[in-house]
């Protein structure tokens, strides 16, 4: 099997160029140069943005992107590989998740308050990360305090001996936690940020509660460090950072979004999709949104749009959406070949996963060169038969192909070629009513 395509990338984002973004997505991703391009441009065009003048920053408004191909070539992994590249926050929403409740659609401004909660998130990581050693010493001293109760400093010091060399692991220490605050239960959709604000209004009108939890000494540890990093972090300048984060480097990414376009050919358009459109416009355009952190706006927001469009075109989308998503790029079906690379090359490829993951069982696999030949012919030909699903197909048969050798344990040396993956899959792969179903 071959070996990564580059070597991670360590650089800062506002280093990077588009070049090394689009070499860091091919660690992961197979193809679709064309759409790797257009994401590498928009992602420095970020940091390029925050380089001008204040005065002509505010006037300069991402180049949002529209993905066209169908399932499973790539398409959300490109935008999920981006955010986590830029470590910026992000947010995937499926556009028909809007139409699921009433003529209007749910309300679209969760996407927004979702947003700021995974920068939210992001900035208080970075944060605790930053003040880990600091909580680490103090999370070690309530661990000795807990471990021996008025201990001497001398007692206290041969306790954290055997706590640094490891003896005390597996030791059950009582620590004391806040308490889980009880949810505030709200059944109608789109209501979960006001009971998220009524539960954090309750608890700040009652005072604080602990509770006690015996926990070994490792998860004490973990506990512990977190709850000292959170007493350490400064909220109001988590929250500020979050915001100033969400509405600069944000990236949300709205899937199936040609299933709201109505298709201008066929009588009976999907009125709802049309007002679902007009919901998000305002979002896309750049609104300002109440979040539990702050308004939050997204002018400057990058939204990426993806849709298979099938059965509809762009076109179909209302025109102010359209103008919304000037860049456009078609991503290209799989072939055998992009398969087979799919594969072996990208880090973290399926086969090297059930490589890693049998071996926990005493498991050697090994995929000859036949067998992944044959796991991508049939993959593609089933793709091409029954319904094309793209890289997804890979995981059917896999699991299909592996099944006999994932149930066993202890097998020492097993070797997968490709007359076994035939064996495994040709009965299947040959009837097209049973592969509908099996693969």
């Amino acid at each position: 099997m071959s070996g990564d395509l580059v070597p991670a990338v360590t650089k800062d984002l506002a280093d990077l160029t588009p070049l090394e973004i689009v070499e860091a997505l091919d660690a992961h991703i197979i193809g679709q140069h064309a759409a790797k391009r257009s994401v590498a441009v928009a992602l420095r065009n970020h940091v390029r943005r925050r380089a001008l003048p204040e005065d002509v920053q505010g006037e300069v408004t991402p180049k949002n992107i529209l993905m066209i191909g169908p399932t499973g070539v790539g398409k959300t992994e490109i935008a999920r590989r981006l955010a986590k590249l830029a470590r910026a926050p992000f947010v995937k929403v499926e556009a028909t998740k809007f139409t699921e409740v009433g003529y209007v659609g749910r309300d679209v401004d969760g996407i927004v308050r979702d947003l700021a909660q995974a920068a939210h998130a992001l900035v208080e990581e970075e944060k605790k990360a930053e003040v880990a050693e600091e909580a680490a010493v103090a999370a070690e001293r309530t661990l000795l305090e807990a471990l021996l109760p008025g201990g001497t400093e001398e007692g206290l010091e041969r306790m954290r001996a055997l706590l640094r060399k490891g003896d005390l692991e597996d030791r059950t220490v009582e620590i004391e936690v806040p308490e889980e605050p009880a949810g505030v239960p709200l059944g109608m959709p789109g209501m979960e940020e006001v009971g998220r604000n009524l539960q954090e209004m309750f608890q700040r009108m009652r005072p604080s509660s602990t509770q006690r939890r015996s926990l070994p000494v490792r998860e004490a540890r973990t506990v512990l460090q977190d709850l000292e990093a959170q007493k350490l972090l400064d909220e109001d300048e988590v929250a500020s950072e979050a915001i100033r984060r969400a509405e600069n480097r944000g990236i949300v990414f709205l899937d199936e979004i040609d299933k709201i376009a109505g298709d201008e050919r066929a009588a009976g358009a999907d009125v709802s999709g049309e007002g679902v459109q007009r919901d998000l416009l305002p979002v896309v355009e750049g609104t300002r949104v109440q979040t539990r952190l702050g308004m939050v706006a997204t002018d400057h927001v990058l939204f990426i749009a993806a849709g298979a469009f099938a059965s509809n075109r762009p076109s179909d989308l209302i025109p102010e959406m359209q103008g919304r998503f000037p860049i456009r790029v078609e991503l290209d079906e799989l072939s055998a070949t992009d398969l087979q690379r799919i594969l072996t090359q990208p880090r973290y490829a399926l086969t090297r996963q059930y490589v890693d993951l049998l071996a926990v069982d005493g498991t050697d696999l090994t995929f000859d060169e036949s067998a992944i030949h044959a796991i991508a012919e049939v993959a593609e030909r089933v793709n091409r038969e029954v319904e094309d699903i793209g890289a997804r197909r890979l995981h059917t048969i896999l699991e299909r192909v592996l099944e006999d050798v994932a149930f066993g344990t202890d097998l020492g040396p097993v070797t997968i070629d490709g007359a076994y993956v035939r064996a495994r899959v040709e009965d299947v792969a040959g009837d097209e009513d049973l592969s509908r179903y099996v693969l």
